[in-house]
């Protein structure tokens, strides 16, 4: 209990804004690299052209939830093919699990959204306000003068134009996008696409410009679990604090002649360019992404003092003992290829192999045979016993396919008729699913109109190429044998 009169104690902290000061050096340099590439892929996919013929889109990558298709450039997947999308959704799962078994929170660091458009907001508010020093003063600046009202304005509508863009990029892998960006300015295009434009606008500027690590840290749920996929051999950002520790400022200080300062001199370089605002000299945290700035940030530092590189930098907590006792680590080959990390490699490429036969063998035809069974047989005027079929026959050609049906079974006096013509084929257009009734028909009198099952086969080929595709089904008769 407190005393009588005394404030309660405060549970919650407002946040503070962290703003992350510029760094160069490799990590940061392959950062920069990985934000241009993805967001180019993210950009400039769904105007990449594929003529596919006259009847099928020319964009290269597409999902078509109207015709209810998906087309990435040569590979063209139907509804009844999902599995080839959950076979990609498992081997994303397996290649983050053995990324963060090998490297920790790497794809956290480099290539998730969040990160990238996190960067690039953080680049636009650099560009217009200036470093951290001015960035924070423009923040502790009470007064809205005219400076930072225009440096605000400025900001934010650069934020959101980078924000649309997003959101317009998204709604073009759903639909042809020259046509689509007319439709839009004119106005023309359908309320889906302006909502969805208005949604991720928004959730692109809240999260990449005023959430930032918030997402990371209260939002993700990678963060939680990652635990679970790390272990002392897996290598991660790290603070060497058997070297740095004691840390002291002043470099010619009396502790610093006679040895009794660690390398580290406190400078906070490593705090003020994370984009997390932790210290990583407290050890391994929920928040840092392991986005390695920080190393660039010591390592810049200590070269500027005459010591070896490296006090911040990748390492393995399997290796701790060995370096404080000056020996040398373990090569990073043997942190990566282990039992653990093999294992993960090895069902991802099984998962991906697989795939790629189930890519090449998959046929260009396929058929679905569904007995009408309401009724279950018609009687003809002539006795003749007469069973129905609906055909479903897929046409994954880009060009119309004339397709015959035949019947195989043990009753020859089985004939089969196609509904609206006197021949035993029908035409499927391109790319598309036809579908067809088809009879059999057995006299009166005859062993299957008698019988009360008959197996029967249906095969159904291209008469342009000769591929062919078998169904089997059952004959119902009478059953008066």
């Amino acid at each position: 209990m407190s005393d009588t009169g005394t404030q309660p104690e405060q549970l919650y902290a407002a946040r503070e804004p962290v703003f992350p000061r510029k760094v160069s050096g490799r990590f940061r340099n392959l950062k920069w690299v990985i934000m241009v590439v993805t967001l180019g892929i993210y950009y400039l996919t769904p105007w990449i052209r594929w003529d596919r013929g006259p009847n099928l889109p020319d964009q290269a990558v597409l999902v078509d939830l109207a015709n209810r298709r998906f087309f990435f450039f040569w590979i063209e997947i139907w509804p009844h093919e999902f599995y080839f999308v959950a076979g990609l959704l498992i081997m994303a799962g397996l290649g983050l699990f053995l990324f963060t078994s090998a490297l920790g929170r790497v794809w956290c660091g480099y290539t998730c959204p969040q990160t990238v458009w996190t960067d690039l907001f953080i680049l636009v508010e650099r560009w217009i306000e200036g470093d951290r020093n001015a960035r924070l003063r423009l923040h502790r600046q009470k007064k809205m003068d005219a400076r930072k009202l225009r440096l605000r304005v400025t900001k934010y509508v650069v934020w959101t134009l980078i924000a649309i863009a997003t959101g317009g990029a998204w709604v073009f892998y759903f639909t042809d996008a020259p046509t689509l960006l007319g439709d839009l300015f004119t106005l023309n295009a359908h309320a889906a696409a302006y909502t969805s434009i208005a949604i991720l606008t928004f959730t692109t500027l809240v999260f990449g410009g005023f959430m930032r690590e918030q997402v990371c840290i209260y939002m993700c749920p990678w963060p939680r679990i990652q635990a679970a996929m790390m272990d002392p051999d897996t290598i991660t950002v790290g603070y060497r604090d058997w070297r740095g520790e004691p840390r002291g400022k002043h470099r010619k200080s009396a502790e610093a002649e006679a040895g009794e300062l660690g390398d580290c001199i406190d400078c906070m370089a490593c705090v003020n360019v994370c984009p997390m605002g932790i210290d990583i000299r407290d050890g391994q945290q929920l928040e840092c992404i392991t986005c390695a700035l920080c190393i660039d940030a010591c390592d810049d530092i200590m070269d500027k003092i005459g010591k070896p590189r490296g006090l911040i930098g990748y390492l393995a907590l399997s290796d701790e003992t060995r370096e404080r006792e000056g020996e040398t680590p373990r090569s990073a080959w043997s942190h990566v290829f282990r039992v653990r990390t093999m294992l993960y490699t090895f069902l991802w490429s099984a998962v991906g192999v697989g795939l790629v036969v189930a890519l090449f063998v998959r046929p260009d035809i396929s058929a679905t045979v569904h007995p009408v069974r309401q009724p279950v047989y018609v009687t003809m005027s002539d006795g003749t016993i007469r069973n129905t079929y609906d055909f479903g026959l897929r046409n994954k050609h880009g060009d119309d396919r004339r397709f015959r049906v035949t019947l195989v079974s043990d009753h020859l006096e089985l004939r089969l008729a196609v509904e609206g013509t006197p021949y035993e084929s029908f035409m499927v257009p391109a790319d598309t699913t036809g579908k067809q009734r088809v009879y059999v028909l057995a006299p009166a009198g005859s062993e299957a109109a008698m019988a009360d099952r008959s197996e029967i086969r249906f095969w159904i080929e291209d008469l342009s190429n000769g591929e062919r595709v078998y169904k089997d089904s059952t004959f119902v008769g009478t059953g008066d044998n």
